[in-house]
């Protein structure tokens, strides 16, 4: 484990996001990255929008306690067991955060061309107002908050080896993306752990 900043609250109402900051060291960051690139399943992801099948660039991959069914974007995936280095950031996860996760949704980024559009994580599946511990390694990357409502903006980086915590129902009131750039050439791989009921 790295040596963290203190957390920070960036939503100002309507829910909660904590970013923790960076909580792991360099090493360990690159080692887990480096792990994770070679030895997770990664599939490209697959949508059903509009009656149209699409594959994205996006690699993901889905794991959990159980064999888990996870549906979005009109697609279901089957969850594969943890692998050692998952149960691992789990773990660390767990225990910064007081929460438990029996699942987790990971996706490759493989440059800054490579992003996700406005959405809120609000699948019947997961735990309602569950927390949502989104972990960063590899290329820092933005990411973005705006208010369902008042249309409100707030931007933070996602650093390497940091962790964020969304909780409460900021699913509910805010969505999410991570905006594409020209200026990112590395890869990110983001694991979102949560909770399917």
């Amino acid at each position: 484990m790295g040596s963290s900043n203190t957390s920070i609250e960036y939503l100002p109402m309507d829910g909660s996001a904590i970013y923790f900051g960076i909580i792991w060291t360099q090493e360990d960051a690159n080692a887990l990255l480096e792990e994770l690139l070679a030895n997770i399943m990664w599939k490209n992801d697959e949508a059903i929008i509009f009656g149209k099948h699409i594959i994205t660039k996006r690699k993901v991959a889905w794991y959990g306690d159980q064999a888990y069914d996870y549906t979005y974007s009109n697609t279901t995936k089957r969850a594969l067991p943890w692998t050692a280095a998952l149960m691992t950031i789990k773990k660390n996860v767990e225990k910064l955060t007081g929460e438990t996760y029996n699942s987790c949704l990971l996706n490759l980024y493989h440059d800054g061309a490579e992003g996700m559009a406005w959405h809120s994580d609000s699948e019947s599946a997961l735990k309602k107002h569950g927390a949502i511990a989104s972990v960063s390694f590899g290329a820092q990357r933005k990411f973005c908050f705006k208010h369902k409502e008042s249309k409100e903006r707030i931007d933070l980086q996602l650093e390497h080896g940091s962790l964020l915590v969304m909780s409460g129902v900021t699913q509910q009131h805010w969505l999410h993306r991570l905006p594409p750039t020209k200026k990112v050439l590395t890869p990110r791989v983001n694991l979102t752990f949560r909770t399917i009921i």
